[in-house]
């Protein structure tokens, strides 16, 4: 069965809907106990852009395999960007997303990094809409819990030389999903990474590649032998600079209210929660102070308790306390080891917009049905 997606701006997403979609009971039985990023939908989104025709044949079509030659680009180069984002089901019924077109500028500017093809905006929220209304269905109601959405560009050019792809799919996935941490807000433990670096200067750090989550996985290996939860990068010039997490940003709490956090500097990737957070923060006159933050600064600070609080920020996991950080020479505990009150109110302010609980006097929620 076809039909049409209709679209103001672009060419209409055409849907060929799964012919072999998941039933209701199966589908109510997939929505229970959700963790992160498990289950899939059953359809996709897609446009397809050649060096010849740009972008072209936009469709859904059913969830499924991807059919890749051998001497596809994305599979030696690694020539390939992604997002995330969610949408949320409100208690009218509606379903909104929080803030979709700062994604799509993101992922225009990774594209840009990594010599892809830009994305319109206008395709990228169009993409949204045409997958999100056909597989409304599978937007869970949960506490904590929402559609997640990954949409992601992958070169898929059959060359094995070095060069940009001439041909490029993007792909739009949706996954309902839990807490990406399980067991609700408690704080997580954070190693300092000495050893290894996510980023330097003049690389990927500031676009949202795979090629940066890859590096930070043998660290993240180390982290959890020695019983933390996340590492923490510093800066690969001096060693000695915070940049953040392993897939989020950090927010450092004094004991005065004012609230440090890393400049972006091309090593870091600008979050869309992360810049959220800040106005949430300003908004209720506390002071927020982008610049370089030393690892001896913060650690002196928690000995000392000038550093009240530490949070880390993100899509996947909004807001998370953290309660102890940890290096070869030092450990220590931030605060009392629990989420502090500014880390609460925050994360409490920002999820109550997205779910819809308070009103969005910031105009951030954009609605998809």
């Amino acid at each position: 069965m076809t039909d049409t997606a209709a679209s103001s701006t672009t060419e209409a997403f055409r849907v060929v809907r799964n012919p072999n979609p998941a039933t209701d009971a199966e589908r109510a039985e997939r929505l229970k106990d959700l963790a992160f990023g498990t289950r899939f939908t059953d359809h996709m989104a897609r446009v397809t852009w050649t060096a010849d025709e740009g972008w072209t044949d936009r469709r859904v079509e059913p969830y499924g395999p991807l059919l890749l030659d051998p001497a596809a680009s994305v599979l030696h180069y690694a020539q390939e960007v992604f997002e995330g984002l969610k949408a949320y089901r409100w208690a009218d019924g509606s379903v909104r997303t929080f803030r979709p077109e700062r994604n799509a500028e993101r992922l225009q500017r990774s594209a840009w990094r990594l010599a892809l093809p830009e994305l319109s905006t206008e395709d990228f929220m169009d993409s949204l809409h045409a997958l999100v209304a056909l597989d409304e269905a599978w937007i869970p109601t949960a506490p904590e819990t929402s559609l997640y959405l990954r949409p992601f560009l992958i070169g898929t050019d059959i060359f094995l030389g070095l060069r940009p792809s001439k041909r490029v799919e993007y792909l739009l996935i949706a996954s309902p999903s839990g807490p990406y941490f399980t067991g609700g807000v408690k704080p997580v433990s954070i190693w300092v990474e000495r050893d290894f670096h996510r980023a330097g200067p003049g690389g990927t750090g500031a676009a949202k590649c795979g090629g940066n989550y890859a590096a930070a996985l043998r660290p993240q290996i180390g982290a959890s032998e020695r019983g933390y939860d996340q590492v923490l990068f510093l800066d690969a010039r001096t060693n000695a600079v915070l940049e953040e997490l392993g897939g989020m940003n950090v927010f450092i709490v004094q004991k005065d209210g004012t609230v440090l956090t890393p400049i972006i500097n091309g090593n870091i990737l600008e979050g869309v929660t992360r810049s959220s957070i800040i106005q949430l923060l300003e908004d209720q006159n506390l002071k927020v102070v982008e610049r370089d933050i030393t690892l001896a600064e913060l650690r002196e600070g928690i000995e000392s308790g000038e550093v009240a609080e530490i949070f880390a920020c993100g899509t996947a996991a909004v807001v998370t306390p953290v309660g102890r950080i940890g290096a070869e020479d030092f450990e220590v505990t931030v605060g009392s080891g629990d989420a502090g009150p500014v880390t609460l109110a925050v994360r409490e302010r920002l999820t109550d917009i997205q779910y819809g609980r308070a009103e969005d006097t910031y105009g951030w929620m954009h609605r998809i049905l």
